[in-house]
């Protein structure tokens, strides 16, 4: 790996910009507002999700329990356009197995200002935890349910 001699040669290794003019030591230092929600379902959760983005206007929101499957996970972008998403929708294997059977169940997502779209970047993602890094600050964001599942010793942190 290079050597960083400077912060704007940090920076640049950190969040892979090329165009210093999109990056200034107020972005290195700026604060954010962060928002985390247990939404139990999209549709009980949403209205709450946008009267906080006219209310606080945070940067990030970290939402657990969403309940979305893959063909259904556009609404957060059809609902709330100035966020870009990114998360998982736990109900994907489920949906892969055939048939739903049961109440819907899980999901991890983000929503993050579109502004800062340049200086995020995934570290990890699964089914339960998704860990995104914007700036300087590394964001985990985790669903791990009380009972009912088999796997739920192996999220442990």
């Amino acid at each position: 790996m290079a050597q960083l001699r400077s912060r704007h040669d940090c920076h640049q290794a950190t969040f892979g910009v090329e165009n210093s003019e999109n990056v200034n030591s107020y972005t290195l230092q700026r604060s954010l507002r962060v928002v985390t929600y247990n939404m139990h379902g999209f549709n009980q959760g949403f209205s709450t999700i946008r009267d906080l983005c006219l209310s606080v206007s945070p940067d990030i929101f970290l939402l657990q329990e969403h309940w979305l499957t893959p063909a259904n996970f556009n609404k957060f972008d059809n609902m709330f356009p100035q966020y870009f998403t990114f998360g998982n929708a736990a109900m994907a294997s489920s949906i892969e197995r055939g048939i739903l059977r049961g109440r819907p169940f899980g999901g991890v997502t983000f929503l993050i200002n579109s502004d800062l779209r340049a200086v995020t970047r995934t570290v990890f993602s699964s089914d339960r935890c998704v860990i995104v890094r914007v700036l300087n600050y590394l964001l985990v964001n985790v669903y791990l349910p009380c009972h009912g599942t088999e796997n739920r010793r192996g999220y442990i942190i």
